[in-house]
């Protein structure tokens, strides 16, 4: 039985479409899942497999253990690079040290790693828009021991100084807002005219339909929630596009980091949630704003996302094993 909406309270949630994982992220977790039942705990995993408290405490609860250094890692075991990427460096001592190796790295950040290699073979230097000290920046950076520059902002253009300008690409992270890294790429044209730009951005696809359906929420609600971590740099994007767009806009771990005076007068709320947030907690969300007085739930129209990257081979399990890994998976659809 639902609550009577109180005056002052909110009274309709807008679920914005697309919202929550990716498959990129959605590969990712099944790949240390997997790991974890063929192989048995513990499995490790290098940083957080994607930057979710919750989805990371659900990987600890069933035998992943998250480290930093390869040194926490005992001789024979199984390790998951994170879908952020590694560098080659981390990729080489893993190697070395004997690590049964899964790469869990989100395959259109693998296409960036790629570029940059074959582009390096031709005598190009890089420019990276992207947020320093990002795993995801560090392990593209990390692909080559030298010429590829960062830069965080458009004043960071001016400063850059490439050896040389006659074969210079330009690559970004996959998370950043779409609006700014436009403005960066613009001032990197500006300063650099010949410089290669990428063929298709290498801002991801679900990166964007979140930005994209944040902009058409925006205007149309009185207060925009984001379920996502701190860490979360697509999640923190969507809460910083809806507060340049205007709207009053906050991003929260779960339900609990929810306050009552954020919903005092507002009468619609939108809802979305970064690409590493699972759909259970956008119900937990769903739940207690309804607690607050919101009577009904209308989901946006927007692009339905069909795309599934391929698993890793080794893997592959038998039908007892697989019965046994739908049992435990994270995902729900509410999609």
């Amino acid at each position: 039985m639902s609550i009577k909406p109180e005056a002052g309270h909110p009274q309709e949630i807008l679920l914005a479409e697309p919202r929550g994982f990716c498959a990129g992220v959605d590969r990712a977790i099944e790949i240390v899942e997997r790991a974890i039942i063929k192989f048995g705990a513990p499995i490790y995993v290098r940083h957080e497999i994607v930057h979710n408290t919750y989805v990371v405490n659900d990987l600890k609860d069933k035998g992943a253990i998250f480290i930093e250094e390869l040194s926490d890692v005992p001789p024979g075991a199984t390790l998951v690079f994170s879908a952020h990427g590694v560098s080659r460096a981390v990729q080489e001592e893993a190697v070395q040290r004997g690590f049964q190796i899964f790469d869990a790295t989100c395959p259109l950040v693998s296409k960036v790693h790629v570029e940059v290699a074959k582009l390096h073979k031709e005598g190009y230097e890089f420019i990276m828009i992207g947020h320093k000290g990002h795993p995801e920046v560090e392990g593209t950076m990390g692909q080559l021991d030298s010429g590829i520059h960062l830069v965080e902002d458009v004043a960071d253009v001016a400063r850059i100084q490439p050896s040389q300008t006659t074969l210079l690409a330009v690559v970004t992270q996959t998370t950043l807002s779409v609006d700014d890294a436009a403005e960066i790429s613009a001032a990197v044209k500006a300063r650099f005219p010949q410089v290669r730009e990428p063929k298709q951005q290498d801002i991801c696809y679900a990166t964007q339909n979140r930005q994209d359906a944040v902009k058409v929420m925006s205007p149309q609600v009185d207060v925009l929630i984001v379920v996502g971590s701190p860490t979360s740099s697509n999640s923190n994007r969507l809460r910083e596009l809806a507060a340049k767009l205007g709207t009053e806009a906050y991003m929260v771990d779960d339900a609990t980091e929810l306050q009552e005076s954020w919903f005092e007068g507002r009468t619609r709320v939108g809802l979305t949630a970064g690409a590493s947030a699972p759909e259970v907690l956008v119900k937990a969300v769903i739940d207690r704003i309804r607690a607050l007085g919101a009577v009904s739930v209308r989901k946006m129209e927007g692009i339905e996302e069909t795309i599934k990257f391929p698993l890793p081979k080794g893997l592959r399990m038998n039908s007892e094993q697989t019965l046994e890994a739908d049992g435990s998976r994270l995902h729900e659809s509410g999609h």
